[in-house]
């Protein structure tokens, strides 16, 4: 059997997603439970995952300590997670795939100058409908900012980050995980559109994080163990049901 390769996102550890499908009650129990299934994938299968160090890495070992986990979670993913960093130099991407990648931030740079501009044209419309004594400019002010910019500025927070940043990559670590996938022909593991349009662009292998914990539990359902139980099983059947012929 040809053994499997994966290099993990931090989302492949802590998507919502994957906690309300799998039914894990906390980040941490989940955490604990996707490395856990990892941990036998490896021993029983050669399964390897992967994690790009140090930048997801540290994401990951800052994400369980804000929340609290203790620190057998940070000892799994020291365990059962090859930190690796990836080889940035020697891994050959198309000049294709960075022409078709400046194009596309400079479409969402575009849009979320637009979602700006309308955001500006709605806030000076709204002041303009208002009253403004000169005696009460202060108190004016004050309103303008907490009854109509607040409210503004907080649904153009909103429409910049899908405009901007849905589907791109927007850090580091991102661009890691495609690269040392890349780099070994493994799989990526992710809960992050920008990482899956992106690995569709290099040619990498994709696998939704919420999805991917019932894959390892499929081959642990197949593993010889498993397989070996169950023929002794049907090899003991059989036996038993000869005898119950013969007599």
């Amino acid at each position: 059997m040809l053994k499997q390769r994966f290099v993990l996102d931090t989302t492949a550890l802590t998507d919502l997603q994957t906690r309300e499908v799998m039914g894990y009650t906390s980040l941490c129990e989940g955490m604990k439970t996707i490395l856990d299934l990892i941990a036998e994938a490896r021993l029983h299968f050669g399964i390897s995952c992967y994690v790009p160090y140090p930048s997801v890495y540290k994401e990951m070992y800052e994400f369980a300590s804000r929340n609290g986990c203790d620190r057998e979670v940070v000892a799994k993913i020291d365990t059962w997670l090859v930190k690796k960093s990836p080889d940035r130099y020697r891994v050959d991407v198309t000049s294709q795939i960075f022409h078709e990648y400046v194009s596309y931030m400079r479409e969402r740079i575009n849009r979320g100058m637009g979602v700006a501009e309308d955001a500006i044209w709605e806030a000076a419309t709204e002041c303009l409908f208002m009253e403004n004594p000169q005696n009460k400019k202060k108190e004016y002010r004050e309103e303008v900012e907490r009854e109509v910019i607040g409210g503004i500025i907080g649904k153009f927070r909103n429409k910049y980050r899908a405009a901007l940043r849905y589907g791109i990559l927007d850090s580091a670590p991102d661009i890691d995980v495609l690269i040392l996938a890349k780099e070994l022909d493994a799989a990526v593991i992710a809960s992050d559109y920008g990482i899956e349009k992106w690995a569709e662009q290099l040619g990498v292998r994709f696998v939704p994080a919420n999805t991917f914990p019932m894959m390892i539990k499929e081959y642990l359902r197949h593993g010889p163990e498993v397989v070996k139980e169950q023929e002794d099983e049907d090899r003991k059947r059989i036996d038993y049901s000869d005898d119950a012929d013969f007599i």
